[in-house]
C-alpha cells in the first residue's frame, strides 16, 4: 500500500489515465475525481428524484457525498463488455420474486427445485437460488441473551452480557412507553381538531390557521405543528410512532427476553458446528417485515435501466441469497457455514450487512473468513449502527478480521461506516461506527432507497446500506477486471476513495469531531468513477496494490 502511495497521488493525477478493456474493447481516456476541498455543500432539500439516487450522485457536480455511479456508466462504462459476478447476500430472507431482482438472481444449474435431492452433491438440499439457515425460525435472542439463558463462557463473559442486556432492555422499555405516550397525544390532538375544523381530513396550513383560546386546543395546536416538523402528515406521523413501539416490542419480547428460544423450530444444536443437517433450499423471507436482505440485494443488483423501482450499483450480477439473520443476533455457526457455503457455490463478492457484540464462537467465523481470503472472495461488512468507536475493545462488533486493533487475520475483509447525503461537517451518519483501525471506509447509507417485498420500494437508513453500496462497487470491478484479487479490490477500493480532510462529527456528538483520516483506516468515501480508473492502472501493472 505505500508503495502504490508512492506511485500515485490520490485524486491529483495530472496525466489521464487510459482504460484498457481486452481484446475489441474501445480505449477511454478519463481522469479521477478531485478538488473536492472546493465543493460547496448543497444547502437546499434533494427533490424526490435525488432523494431516490443520492447515493449515485457525484460529489464534485451535484455537491452531494454519493459514489459517483451514474457518472460511471456515463464516461467510462457504457457498453464495454463485463463478465457476470455472484454476490452472496448473507442476510434475511430476499424477495425472490421481486419485480427488480427475479432478473438478477443466482441460479444452481445443477440442482433440480423441489424434487428433495441434492442433486449437485454440495451438501445442500433444492439450493435452486441459495440457501435458509434458519428454517422457518425469524425471531431470535441477542446473544447476550443466549449467553445467559445457556450459561455460555465464564463468569467474566456472563457479566457483561448481564449488564449490557439489563441496560439495553431498560432503555428499550422506557422508549417504549415514551412512543406510547407520544402516540396518544397525537390521537387525542388529532380528534380534537378534526372535531374543531369539522372534518376528517385537514392540512398542516389549517392547522396552522386555527385561532383559538382553547387552552386545550391550543395544546392540540402546538402537539401537532410540532408533529409536522418530523413528516408531512399526523397519519405518517402515527405510523412511524406505531413502528417504533413495534419495534421496541420486539426487542423486549424476543431480543432481551432470557427465556424465549427462536431457535427450537429449527431442530438443530446452533453451538455445535458439526451439526449442520439442518435449514433449507428456500431463502426467500418468510414474513411481511422481513425486508432487510430485500433491500440490501436491490442496492447491489436491482436491475438496470428497466425504467422500474430503482437501479443497483452493479450491473453483470447474479445475487446468491443465503438466509442466515433472524430478527435478533445471527449465530455464528450459521455466519461460519453460510460464508462457506458462498465460497463453495461460487460467490466472489459476500456483502455481510449484519453484527453483534457478543461471539462465542468467534473463532468459526475466523476460519470461514480464512478460508474465503483463501479463495480469492471479499467479503464486505457494515460496520454497525451504535454511534461507536470501534478500536475501543468494549465497543466489538462481529464479524471482525481482527480483535481490537491488532493485526488483521486476513486481508480480505472491507468494513464499512455510513455517509449521509448532506455534504459537510454532519455528512457521517449519527448512528455510524467508525474507528481508525476497524473501519476501512465510508459510503453511502443513510436513508436509502431500495427494494421491498411485494415489487415495493422504500427507504431505509444504515450502515447495512453503505455495506452493499461498496459491494456493487467491488462487483463491477470484478467484472471488468476479473484478473484482479480480493485484497487488491478492497486496496483500491480504499485508495481511490475522495478523501475529506475537514472533521466530521461522529456519533452525532458535535464535541466528537475528527478528520474522516482519524476516523477510518482510508480516510475516505468509496467512489466508483475513480476506483475503475485505479483498478485499469494496477490491472496493466502500473500501479501494485
Amino acid at each position: 500500500m505505500k508503495q502504490l502511495n508512492a506511485m500515485i497521488r490520490p485524486l491529483a493525477w495530472l496525466a489521464p489515465a487510459i482504460l484498457l478493456w481486452g481484446c475489441g474493447a474501445t480505449q477511454l481516456v478519463s481522469t479521477p475525481v478531485e478538488n473536492i476541498d472546493h465543493v460547496v455543500p448543497k444547502v437546499t432539500e434533494l427533490s424526490e428524484a435525488e432523494a431516490r439516487s443520492w447515493s449515485h450522485a457525484d460529489l464534485v457536480r451535484d455537491s452531494i457525498p454519493g459514489m459517483s455511479v451514474d457518472r460511471a456508466y456515463t464516461e467510462i462504462l457504457g457498453s464495454l463488455r463485463g463478465e457476470t459476478v455472484v454476490v452472496a447476500v448473507l442476510d434475511s430472507g430476499i424477495d425472490l420474486d421481486h419485480e427488480d431482482l427475479d432478473g438478477v438472481l443466482w441460479t444452481n444449474r445443477d440442482e433440480k427445485p423441489g424434487n428433495g435431492v441434492d442433486d449437485d452433491n454440495n451438501g445442500y438440499v433444492d439450493d435452486v437460488h441459495g440457501y435458509n439457515f434458519l428454517g422457518e425460525s425469524y425471531n431470535e435472542q441477542l446473544e447476550a441473551a443466549r449467553i445467559l439463558r445457556l450459561n455460555l463462557g465464564d463468569a467474566a463473559l456472563q457479566e457483561r452480557a448481564r449488564k449490557k442486556l439489563e441496560a439495553e432492555s431498560a432503555e428499550a422499555a422506557a422508549n417504549k412507553q415514551r412512543y406510547e405516550q407520544i402516540l396518544q397525544a397525537v390521537k387525542n390532538a388529532d380528534a380534537a381538531v378534526k372535531a374543531h375544523l369539522g372534518r376528517d381530513n385537514y392540512t398542516k396550513a389549517d392547522v396552522a390557521g386555527i385561532d383559538t383560546q382553547d387552552p386545550q386546543l391550543m395544546q392540540a395546536v402546538a402537539i401537532l405543528e410540532q408533529m409536522y416538523s418530523f413528516e408531512d402528515s399526523i397519519d405518517a406521523v402515527m405510523e412511524q410512532l406505531q413502528e417504533g413501539i413495534q419495534y421496541f416490542t420486539e426487542r423486549l419480547n424476543y431480543h432481551f427476553n432470557t427465556s424465549f428460544n427462536g431457535r427450537e423450530v429449527v431442530g438443530d444444536d446452533p453451538y455445535d458446528i458439526d451439526d449442520r443437517n439442518y435449514g433449507n433450499g428456500n431463502p426467500s423471507n418468510r414474513v411481511e417485515g422481513e425486508s432487510h436482505g430485500t433491500h440490501v440485494a436491490g442496492i447491489i443488483a436491482a436491475e438496470r435501466n428497466n425504467g422500474i423501482g430503482m437501479d443497483g450499483v452493479a450491473d453483470k450480477v447474479e445475487i446468491m441469497a443465503v438466509r442466515a439473520v433472524p430478527n435478533g443476533d445471527e449465530y455464528d455457526k450459521d455466519v461460519a457455514l453460510a460464508i462457506r457455503y458462498a465460497v463453495d457455490n461460487g460467490a466472489r463478492i459476500i456483502n455481510a450487512s449484519f453484527g453483534k457484540p457478543f461471539s462465542p464462537n468467534a473463532q468459526w467465523v475466523y476460519e470461514a473468513i480464512k478460508y474465503a481470503a483463501a479463495n480469492d472472495v471479499l467479503i464486505v461488512h457494515a460496520a454497525g449502527n451504535d454511534s461507536q468507536d470501534l478500536d475501543l475493545p468494549e465497543n466489538a462488533n462481529y464479524p471482525t478480521d481482527q480483535e481490537g486493533t491488532g493485526p488483521e487475520i486476513a486481508d480480505n475483509v472491507l468494513t464499512v461506516g455510513s455517509l449521509d447525503s448532506s455534504y459537510g461537517s454532519e455528512m457521517v451518519s449519527s448512528f455510524s461506527n467508525y474507528g481508525r483501525s476497524q473501519v476501512d471506509v465510508f459510503a453511502p447509507g443513510g436513508n436509502i432507497y431500495s427494494t421491498m417485498p411485494g415489487n415495493a420500494y422504500d427507504f431505509q437508513g444504515g450502515t447495512s446500506m453503505a455495506a452493499p453500496a461498496v459491494a456493487g462497487i467491488a462487483a463491477v470491478i470484478r467484472s471488468r477486471f476479473p484478473d484482479l484479487t480480493a485484497s487488491q479490490v478492497k486496496k483500491i477500493i480504499m485508495q481511490s476513495g475522495l478523501p475529506v480532510k475537514s472533521q466530521v462529527i461522529l456519533g452525532g456528538n458535535p464535541e466528537n469531531a475528527r478528520t474522516l483520516a482519524d476516523a477510518s483506516r482510508s480516510g475516505r468515501i468509496a467512489n466508483l468513477y475513480n476506483a475503475l480508473i485505479l483498478a485499469s492502472q494496477v490491472s496493466r501493472g502500473n500501479a501494485q496494490p
